[in-house]
């Protein structure tokens, strides 16, 4: 899939599962086309959507901001793009996305029905208009088709997201690191930790704090957001990401769990905005599994993490350091 968008742009567009993903597509859809455009409920889902391939595009925190989807007819339909993100690139990487899959798919041609407000948007793609305007959802639209070039004539823009890999065991604190080390370089701008007590073994390791360094100085805005269980021992022992932290306080940033289910949370992890995660079901143990791009997986916890971390205290263990 290609995403042609600017690397600070601050999105990515990746495929969506229809039942996985269905709030977010509902959440961007319904925003837009019942509530902007005031199209009926009932006719904006239909029976198709099971069927499609759909696309969404996500901020850096993974919150849907456009969505897109090609039907078994051939047909572009239901883009839709969030206001706040409009006039960003989202829509035309929403395209790119959809005409990439098409092309893999073998279709020589793809169609669509624009509103006529946006033929200008579409024409820059290379859409050509056919047939007489028509009113759809009380709206007027025009046709519009594209001949598509194979997939293996296409040039070929950098992919904004690292290529899925399936998540692979994790038997040891070395794997670990390993996995720390793969996914802490390819995040954009936002890395979340849930652990115990900063885990010394790997957040501790020279190679990893180089690498948490190097994100928080080479990203623009980059942030490293920690759910610490057990802060005030963590002080105790001076831990050195403690250390890095205290120069870069812009970036890191700590709390502290205060429900007790929050507390007591037995798994540790790390899940990065561009798809990456470590998982251990166990805290105080090592074993578990790791990606360097999963998307599905690190949305899981990153659900998981942000309810907790915005009812969570900021760490006052730390504010001597500065942090």
């Amino acid at each position: 899939m290609r995403a042609t968008i600017d690397p600070e742009a601050g999105f990515h567009v990746e495929p969506a599962d229809y039942a996985t993903d269905f709030e977010d597509l509902r959440r961007v859809r319904e925003t837009v086309f019942v509530q902007e455009q005031n199209v009926p409920l009932e006719e904006e889902w239909d029976a198709l959507d099971p069927k499609c391939h759909h696309v969404l595009a996500r901020d850096a925190a993974g919150h849907a901001i456009g969505t897109g989807r090609l039907t078994p007819e051939r047909k572009i339909g239901r883009m839709a793009v969030m206001r706040d993100w409009r006039g960003k690139g989202v829509g035309e990487a929403i395209m790119h996305a959809l005409l990439d899959r098409a092309r893999a798919l073998g279709w020589p041609e793809v169609s669509l029905h624009a509103q006529v407000a946006a033929i200008g948007f579409y024409q820059k793609l290379g859409f050509e208009p056919y047939g007489e305007r028509f009113n759809e959802a009380g709206i007027e639209h025009q046709a519009m088709r594209l001949a598509l070039t194979p997939p293996e004539a296409v040039p070929r823009a950098p992919s904004d997201l690292p290529p899925a890999e399936p998540p692979q065991p994790v038997d040891s604190a070395e794997q670990a690191a390993a996995a720390l080390l793969r996914m802490i370089p390819l995040a954009r701008s936002l890395i979340r930790i849930y652990t115990r007590d900063l885990d010394p073994l790997l957040f501790g390791r020279p190679d990893v704090l180089d690498a948490l360094r190097q994100f928080a100085t080479g990203r623009r805005g980059a942030q490293v957001r920690v759910l610490v269980q057990d802060p005030a021992n963590v002080q105790l022992r001076h831990h050195p990401l403690l250390t890095l932290a205290q120069r870069l306080a812009s970036t890191f940033h700590f709390r502290a769990p205060v429900e007790p289910q929050d507390e007591h949370y037995p798994a540790a992890f790390v899940a990065t905005d561009r798809g990456g995660f470590l998982f251990r079901a166990l805290g105080s143990r090592f074993e578990g599994e790791a990606s360097a791009c999963a998307p599905a997986r690190a949305r899981q916890l990153t659900a998981l993490f942000d309810p907790v971390w915005e009812r969570s205290r900021v760490c006052s263990e730390f504010r001597a350091l500065g942090i």
